[in-house]
């Protein structure tokens, strides 16, 4: 059985979305737009928009780690529960990271993957 996995990094600016499979990694960036409507909460809608593309993303994988600042992983677990509650079981886990590079970010998720499928007895990466 091949699963998906992916892991995302994400601020209030960008979301990098990265594909893990086998020893290749296939990284995808989303870009927060700004654009104010002169509506009240403009914002809010905004940051719904990003949150909206990133969980359409997610959406493509079998399972996916999040990371990122606690505050921002906060924001979007909101939105998840509220707005897109189908993707919670993709959700494998949620990190806090600063900033890492690509590299740092693979090689966090491969260990996360590994881990996380021996505990619930699945050997779907290698």
């Amino acid at each position: 059985m091949s699963v998906s996995h992916a892991v995302v990094w994400l601020d209030h600016e960008h979301a990098d979305v990265i594909r893990i499979a086998g020893e290749t990694a296939t990284s995808h960036r989303l870009t927060a737009s700004h654009h104010d409507t002169g509506q009240h909460h403009s914002g809010v809608r905004t940051q719904h928009e990003f949150f909206g593309s990133v969980c359409d993303a997610m959406a493509a994988f079998d399972m996916v780690l999040v990371t990122g600042s606690h505050m921002i992983q906060s924001e979007l677990r909101h939105y998840v529960e509220k707005h897109r509650a189908v993707l919670l079981p993709t959700i494998a886990g949620w990190e806090t990271v600063d900033h890492p590079t690509e590299p740092e970010l693979v090689a966090q998720a491969r260990v996360f993957f590994r881990a996380h499928d021996n505990m619930i007895g699945q050997h779907t990466m290698r």
